[in-house]
């Protein structure tokens, strides 16, 4: 009788494929993963190509002077990190970069959702908005060493002057995508205009203010290197400066570097931000 329980139940457990399985039989799954693998492959062989291309080419076909080359931009690194040059600009520029993005994120999300849920208060001021930001950004850096000095609020202000505007457009068009017969609905329920901010604007709006975000991220790196190179004797920026015043190109290029590989974590960092945030939306959205 034992062994008859155990024939009867083993064809049950084999009936029932684990999740590897599962994976592994799909057609769809497989040949994602296929690309998957073709789509990382192809990156590092570009970059493979790119650097080795650059290496052989500089000092052959073009001056290293005004190139350089991937072997004296690493050696150039290494310099900055036994230096101890390295390490201060990064928490510098990080600490510049991540408080004028969440200065010029907030103003920008609460002035979004007020020309949102007011229309009128847009239309009045759409003029003056559309007007400061045609400002060349880079023409106030004067005026914010007049105003706020060479310290960090300079750099801080900067920055957010950068990130604002998008986000700022981003969340609007988000708040006025808003289902309006839903607003009415909710309304005739009983619902204040914060209810209605809260339950129906702020969630409508989440998927293009994250896409302001990812946009505008980069933006407050850029702008923190700016003012960095203008009012500054720390930070990335200033250490590109001092490079190139110093006509170091591989010190140049190492410090581009290590600018970008911060603007792609920040990025990443961002977009791990979005997917917890809306775990809500479909996969296929």
């Amino acid at each position: 009788m034992p062994d008859t329980a155990v024939e009867q139940a083993a064809p049950a457990e084999r009936a029932e494929p684990g999740v590897d399985e599962v994976f592994l039989v799909d057609p769809s799954i497989r040949a994602r993963r296929r690309e998957n693998v073709v789509v990382a492959v192809a990156r590092v062989a570009v970059a493979v190509i790119g650097l080795a291309a650059w290496e052989l080419s500089s000092g052959r076909l073009v001056s290293e002077f005004w190139i350089s080359s991937p072997s004296a931009v690493a050696a150039a690194l290494g310099r900055f990190v036994t230096g101890g040059q390295l390490l201060p600009a990064v928490q510098a520029t990080l600490l510049e970069t991540a408080a004028g993005f969440a200065l010029g994120a907030v103003a920008g999300i609460v002035v979004g959702l007020v020309f949102g849920v007011s229309p009128l208060v847009a239309r009045v001021l759409d003029p003056y908005f559309v007007a400061l930001n045609s400002v060349p950004r880079v023409a106030l850096i004067p005026l914010f060493i007049l105003w706020f000095g060479i310290g960090l609020e300079t750099k801080v202000i900067f920055a957010a002057t950068l990130v604002f505007f998008p986000v700022l457009m981003n969340t609007f068009a988000g708040a006025r995508d808003v289902d309006r017969d839903l607003i009415d609905v909710i309304r005739v329920m009983g619902a204040t205009r914060f209810d209605a901010v809260r339950r129906v604007y702020v969630p409508s709006a989440l998927v293009w203010v994250f896409a302001g975000l990812r946009m505008s991220i980069p933006f407050a790196l850029i702008g923190a290197v700016v003012a960095e190179m203008f009012t500054s004797n720390d930070g990335l920026g200033y250490l590109i400066a001092v490079t190139a015043n110093q006509y170091d190109t591989a010190g140049s290029f190492a410090a581009l570097l290590i600018t970008t590989l911060l603007g792609l974590a920040l990025t990443w960092a961002v977009s791990l931000l979005e997917r917890r945030a809306l775990r809500w939306r479909p996969a296929s959205s």
